[in-house]
């Protein structure tokens, strides 16, 4: 059994956040970085993209819809056409800052609601999809959805799973404005990351549900989430999953 480890970075300013940042580094072996949309700038781009060359982790792009107030956590009425060049953009932005520091990016995981209204289909999924063809990156989206469907054939998809959120019987996650969406607890979360990883059956707020995993993700500003790395990778070393990038 083998599974990536990612987390969501550079969404924390400061030395603070850097310092949670270089600490997930430590236990993730991918990890997609802010550039704009949501959180992020020049400097923090910068940092995170050296500390993940100097963790050898491979970094990929977290574009969002263009909403720093909201953290990119609420859906917008954007039209594709005009939602794509700023996607670009930032996406633009974020190779500068890897080309400065010396290292390529390796994937393209949309954040937040781009993240779960592109997982729907539609046109929304039709200018991600689009984004990463021309980009020529790969996708990280969620597991088993009309997304990963559409990008047959077209990219390479990579299905995600959250071992700190909720999922309901279709297989799209909770919503964060419902109760229990997030799972703070450590244990909780480690053995759901064992569960998907070696696609066991996973609770839900329906049937259980089996999907097709192949990297996990731990969100970078969830509370405990540099302690939360730790135990996940050693829950997965213990259940005899092996932890690595889904590349190559």
């Amino acid at each position: 059994m083998r599974i990536d480890l990612n987390a969501d970075l550079g969404e924390l300013p400061g030395e603070e956040g850097r310092a949670l940042d270089a600490a997930i580094l430590s236990q993730v072996t991918s990890c997609s970085i802010a550039c704009g949309g949501h959180a992020g700038d020049e400097d923090t781009m910068h940092a995170a993209l050296g500390a993940a060359k100097a963790a050898g982790v491979l970094p990929g792009a977290h574009p969002s819809y263009p909403d720093r107030e909201g953290f990119g956590r609420r859906s917008m009425d954007i039209q594709p056409e005009i939602l794509l060049p700023l996607l670009k953009e930032q996406l633009a932005a974020l190779r500068a800052a890897g080309d400065a520091v010396g290292i390529a990016l390796s994937h393209i995981k949309p954040h937040g609601a781009l993240y779960n209204d592109a997982a729907k289909g539609g046109a929304l999924a039709e200018a991600v999809l689009r984004l990463c063809e021309e980009e020529r990156l790969p996708l990280y989206g969620l597991a088993d959805s009309p997304l990963a469907r559409m990008a047959e054939g077209r990219v390479r998809f990579i299905g995600e799973g959250f071992a700190d959120r909720r999922y309901r019987e279709d297989g799209t996650l909770t919503p964060r404005s419902e109760a229990g969406a997030v799972i703070e607890d450590e244990a909780a979360q480690a053995a759901q990351a064992v569960t998907l990883a070696t696609r066991a059956p996973l609770r839900t707020d329906g049937d259980p549900l089996t999907l097709d995993v192949k990297t996990l993700c731990l969100h970078g500003d969830t509370r405990g989430a540099a302690m939360s790395a730790r135990r996940l990778r050693a829950a997965l070393k213990a259940a005899g999953v092996d932890v690595r990038p889904p590349h190559g």
